[in-house]
């Protein structure tokens, strides 16, 4: 089963530490075959929009979201026999940011993907 993990917070850049803990993080779930892909996403302002339908209309909204503090920073997509077993990958990546970012705030929204 595939998950995709989403990373929201109050965009901030990242300390070095953390980012060199993500990267080794990222390499062994790689080669141990649970990680399919991972990234970081830019903040809303440096190439973001938005296209929403509502009541019948479509529009299209460039970033910044004003009424946002909050966005998606980064996604990763793992492979994994069971739900329990994505959630210790979840708690695994969150616990650096606990560890290496002491201040920082965010979650991780954790989905099964169909099919």
């Amino acid at each position: 089963m595939k998950y995709l993990f989403l990373i929201s917070s109050v965009p901030a850049p990242p300390p070095p530490k953390l980012m060199e803990e993500i990267m080794k993080l990222g390499i062994a779930r790689t080669q141990d075959g649970t990680l399919v892909m991972q990234g970081g996403l830019m903040p809303p302002a440096m190439g973001g929009a938005k296209v929403k339908v509502s009541r019948g209309k479509l529009q299209v909204f460039d970033g910044p979201f004003a009424e946002s503090k909050e966005a998606i920073g980064g996604y990763a997509i793992f492979d994994c026999a069971t739900k329990e077993d994505a959630l210790k990958h979840a708690v695994e990546f969150m616990d650096l940011h606990r560890q290496h970012w002491p201040d920082w705030e965010g979650e991780c929204e954790m989905r099964q993907i169909m099919g």
